[in-house]
């Protein structure tokens, strides 16, 4: 026998696909099956349909090419036969120009020729011969026009000089270049689109007129375009602007009123006129859309989609509907088994049907010894079972409380527990009760909880009662008042006003509305976290002040809630007002003991001027009893004598102000005044004294906020102290010294700051004297009181600055002591003017006399 021949490698082929398929389709899940059984007919469906309208696509855009061809063929076909009439025409105006430039022909004989010439050419409106200054020689008018020439108004086809027209515009052109000139398109006295062709007249002499030829633009439209092109497409004129002034633009052939799909446009020659021949052209087989073979097959293709697409949604619906009631079941049973509710049901006759885990863990027994147990239960307590069967009764009558029952368990050890039982119907599909429900829960460390919490509570209330000061909670969306203590009622009784009043606003009664909800939408964690800075409050009624801190809470039942605590502070208050008019009346005292310290000097001082207007004044009546004094002598003296009353009463004027009492008032102030005000008042002890000071005022300083008095009166006290510091060391007149400067500066923990430093070369002092210095009541002096030192630091850090005082070392010896206090620059201070001395470091000196 002969061998079997072998299987041929074509037909292995498709067996091997055939496997591999089946392997592949066999491997997929059957819901991965169900999805491409499903969406294999659709795909085809939508591959049909795309293969259908690919097709009409492809006949519609064949279509299109060959209609655009033919519109392209036919436009220009059309261009050529309105350029060739309008060439030949020109080449006859040129040999009829030639003649008129020759003179070979008169006006008569112009018109002659002209008729001739219009007779072959309908689309002329009229020829014109006109001169060199545009005057008319020669007319020819169509029979349209004619009865317009005639009338009183000027031609506009005639250029007329000065005048912005076309015809102008042309003649203009022609007369310079000495050529034929087309103009634009424009409109003649009988309102056609026309335009016009200038040839000029040349002969020996240069230009001697022009011939001027009209057309109709619709004429040539109409006259020259092939019937048959007029047949298959529309042939329209338009101007330079895109406006028709030739054609219908219409569809022939029983298109009108069809959009057109094809336009081709195409400069009407020659050249110049700026008008475009435009070719419209529609498609013939539209139609092809609306036969009832396509949409047949639309139809059933869409129908074939939209029940695949139901089957598919159907599918993946019950899909889903299947994977949601898994996924219930599977999270309802590990809800139970992983609950800490105790689940039990039973049947109408009390038999236990089913116990989840929780259950079984409560109580100790397992499943199988409860499952078909009637009472008594076995985690019923043996003193219990009266009361629990009781309870079992009122639970299978459906008269269990709404809030459950408390009730006492048993384990299986024996241990006892408490626990709260809840109790619902069991309801099958058909509506129909099957047995009852119970939920129960170990309520044993909730109830110690809860015993705790209410002792805590009754030892709270004790406290808040037992506090002098008054605590309020106010429920801020109906202004009612959720707690006082004993407090608050007996300075505002228990109405909700005492707490608005010490809140800083007033109550409003009845609830608040939910579009006028103040707090609505905010956050009320961080609401309750925020709290408020104390604020002192004053109430008329009871002539008291409070210190009240205020912050919202969320109150037991939910509600946003206000708290207030309120302190009274009235005797506190009391006291630094007190202490207040004591520090007025110690920086008054200080001044008085300034002043009075200085008292010989400014009645020295004083003396000087008053002894000089006692000595004018006597010299003056001296020497006018004796008539040998002249009146502007009288006059001078009265001058001097005027300069040193003045003198005499700036001096009282600026002593009073600093001693005067007043409630410190805080201004606008410039360094460099408070500096002249305190040298000049503590001139008067330098010169007793033979001290010189030199100050320095830096320039451009920005104004400080202060009250200027008080900043004076430590300048003058730092002073006073350094003069009489270096008169007591008995220094010489080399060491007997003051510097006062002020200098803007900026530090790490004050920012931008002004200082004042008074330095002087005297013997400096003791370092326990410079660590006590600045306390009340301590003075180096036999006769101080001890307040000047500690008053000018109280005034300095009222104004929020600081002061210091340092001896100054050369080596190990002490030159020198230094005291400086700072003032705090305000924000956005406005710079001070610059003085008008030339030297930028320039320092006034005050010298004794």
């Amino acid at each position: 026998m002969s061998a079997p021949p072998p299987p041929s490698p074509v037909r292995a082929a498709p067996a091997a696909r055939r496997r591999l398929f089946g392997h592949w389709w066999r491997s997929q899940s059957p819901a991965r099956q169900d999805r491409f059984v499903t969406v294999g007919p659709l795909v085809s469906v939508l591959l049909f349909l795309a293969a259908i309208i690919s097709a009409f696509w492809y006949l519609r855009n064949e279509e299109i090419e060959r209609e655009t061809d033919s519109l392209k063929r036919d436009t220009e076909i059309a261009q050529q036969q309105i350029q060739l009439r309008l060439i030949d025409s020109q080449e006859q105006l040129l040999r009829l120009a030639r003649e008129l430039a020759t003179r070979t022909v008169d006006s008569r004989g112009f018109e002659g020729q002209a008729r001739s010439f219009a007779a072959e050419r309908p689309e002329l409106t009229q020829l014109l011969w006109l001169a060199p200054k545009r005057q008319l020689q020669g007319q020819w008018l169509a029979p349209g026009v004619e009865s317009y020439a005639r009338g009183d108004a000027p031609d506009p086809s005639l250029p007329l000089e000065g005048r912005r027209s076309e015809p102008e515009r042309a003649f203009s052109t022609a007369r310079d270049l000495q050529a034929p000139v087309y103009s634009r398109s424009f409109s003649n006295g009988a309102g056609m689109p026309v335009f016009q062709v200038h040839v000029p007249l040349i002969d020996r002499n240069g230009f001697v007129g022009a011939l001027v030829a009209e057309y109709s633009v619709q004429a040539l439209e109409r006259l020259l375009v092939p019937a048959e092109v007029t047949k298959r497409h529309a042939i329209s004129v338009l101007d330079e602007a895109g406006n028709e002034i030739a054609g219908t633009g219409g569809a022939p052939g029983g298109h009108a009123g069809k959009r057109a799909a094809i336009v081709h446009d195409v400069p009407l020659s020659p050249g110049g006129t700026g008008l475009v021949l435009r070719g419209i052209g529609w498609r013939t087989s539209i139609g092809l859309i609306s036969n009832t073979l396509f949409w047949m097959v639309v139809a059933l293709s869409v129908l074939t989609v939209w029940m695949l697409l139901g089957a598919w949604r159907h599918m993946r619906r019950r899909t889903q509907i299947q994977n949601a009631l898994i996924q219930e079941t599977n999270f309802r049973r590990a809800m139970e088994n992983s609950m800490l509710t105790g689940m039990r049901a039973m049947d109408l006759q009390g038999r236990i049907t089913y116990v989840n885990p929780a259950f079984c863990a409560m109580t100790g027994f397992a499943e199988s010894e409860l499952i078909d147990r009637r009472p008594p239960y076995p985690h019923w307590p043996p003193d219990r079972l009266e009361e629990n069967a009781r309870l079992l009764r009122q639970e299978l009558q459906g008269r269990s409380p709404a809030g459950g029952v408390e009730v006492k368990v048993m384990r299986k050890d024996g241990q006892m527990f408490d626990a709260r039982m809840y109790v619902s119907p069991l309801i099958d599909p058909k509506g129909q009760q099957t047995g009852w429900m119970t939920s129960m829960t170990n309520i044993t460390e909730a109830k110690r909880i809860r015993d705790q919490l209410s002792a805590s509570h009754e030892r709270f209330t004790t406290v808040l009662e037992g506090l002098d000061a008054a605590v309020s909670v106010l429920s801020v969306e109906q202004s009612e008042l959720l707690f006082a203590n004993r407090s608050y009622r007996l300075w505002f009784s228990a109405d909700a006003r005492g707490h608005a009043l010490l809140a800083g606003s007033p109550p409003q009664p009845g609830p608040v509305e939910d579009s006028v909800d103040t707090f609505g939408g905010l956050p009320v964690q961080e609401l309750t976290q925020a709290g408020s800075d104390p604020r002192e409050v004053f109430i008329e009624s009871l002539q008291k002040w409070f210190d009240v801190r205020s912050r919202y809470l969320q109150w037991t039942d939910g509600r946003l809630a206000q708290m207030l605590i309120a302190t009274d502070i009235t005797a506190r208050h009391q006291a630094e007002e007190q202490q207040r008019l004591q520090a007025e009346k110690a920086q008054v005292t200080s001044r008085l003991v300034t002043m009075g310290e200085m008292a010989s000097s400014v009645a020295h001082e004083l003396n000087q001027p008053l002894t000089a207007i006692a000595n004018y004044c006597s010299g003056m009546v001296s020497r006018v009893q004796a008539d040998t004094i002249t009146k502007d002598d009288l006059i001078a003296a009265l001058k001097k004598t005027a300069r040193q009353a003045e003198r005499a009463g700036q001096i009282i004027h600026r002593i009073r102000a600093f001693v005067k009492k007043s409630e410190p008032q805080r201004q606008p102030s410039q360094a460099n005044a408070i500096v002249e005000d305190a040298v000049d008042l503590a001139g008067i002890e330098l010169r007793r004294r033979h001290v010189q000071i030199h100050t320095y005022v830096a320039q451009r300083l920005p104004t400080l906020m202060v009250d200027p008095i008080l900043i004076e009166q430590v300048v003058l006290n730092l002073v006073k102290n350094a003069a009489e510091a270096i008169d007591m060391a008995k220094l010489p007149q080399a060491r007997r010294h003051i510097e006062l400067r002020v200098v803007p500066r900026h530090t790490p923990d004050e920012g931008g700051v002004i200082e004042f430093s008074v330095t002087d070369k005297g013997p400096g002092m003791k370092e326990e004297v410079l660590a006590r210095m600045f306390e009340a009541f301590f003075s180096t002096k036999a006769e101080g009181l001890g307040i000047g030192l500690s008053l000018c630091r109280s005034i300095i850090e009222s104004h929020r600055g600081r002061m210091r005082a340092e001896n100054i070392y050369n080596g190990t010896a002490v030159v020198g002591c230094r005291f400086s206090f700072t003032l705090p620059v305000e924000p956005g201070a406005r710079i001070e003017p610059a003085a008008p001395a030339t030297d930028p470091n320039s320092t006034t000196e005050t010298t004794s006399p």
